[in-house]
């Protein structure tokens, strides 16, 4: 029998592999009917700004909750272009540090840590990725943070239970990924920044 984590991968997978395709063609229309030499409009870059953030969106998710060997490599260029196309359709930027190849159960952990980074960044910011003493620090910075004391403590404590929405999916999904790597989280979460190292 499939555990419950492995089927959870494998709906985010089959999600994603579901919608790429209708994407595509919808972005091929755009772009045949560009070339077909109707005019530019509003309308129409609206569309293509939409599709550019959906595929992007969908790269992400992939990383995030999709399924995949723990120990299959990623390589950097895909990491980062990645993040580059999610940065051009959102407000926050991202810096990733680390050089090289990564195993995908460490970048599926970080993505999902991002996404918590992103909930508590309403006005945009940075996230930065670095390589400290053989873990991972992701730092974010922003203006204005909005933290969810529960959630974030239920990240670093497992004993502490909290209502998740679909808002906040992430947050119960990172919390299993960590507990099952038996990873251990540490936070320092101040007005304008959140630490995190695993």
């Amino acid at each position: 029998m499939t555990r419950r984590d492995d089927l959870t991968s494998l709906v985010g997978t089959r999600i994603c592999h579901d919608l790429v395709n209708p994407l595509g063609a919808i972005s091929n229309g755009v772009e045949l009917m560009t070339l077909s030499g109707i005019q530019r409009s509003p309308e129409l870059d609206l569309i293509e700004e939409s599709i550019q953030s959906a595929n992007a969106r969908i790269r992400f998710f992939r990383i995030a909750y999709g399924s995949g060997a723990e120990d299959q490599l990623m390589g950097r260029p895909e990491i980062t272009t990645t993040l580059q196309a999610a940065a051009r359709s959102g407000r926050i930027s991202y810096d990733w540090g680390l050089a090289g190849d990564q195993r995908r159960g460490r970048v599926r952990t970080a993505f999902l840590l991002l996404q918590c980074l992103e909930s508590a960044m309403p006005a945009g910011g940075i996230i930065t990725v670095t390589d400290i003493d053989g873990g991972w620090q992701i730092m974010a910075e922003a203006d204005r943070l909005i933290i969810d004391a529960p959630l974030w403590d239920s990240l670093t404590n497992p004993r502490i239970r909290v209502d998740i929405g679909a808002a906040q999916v992430h947050f119960a999904l990172l919390a299993e990924d960590l507990a099952r790597h038996r990873t251990r989280l540490s936070l320092k979460i101040a007005e304008t920044e959140i630490i995190a190292r695993f």
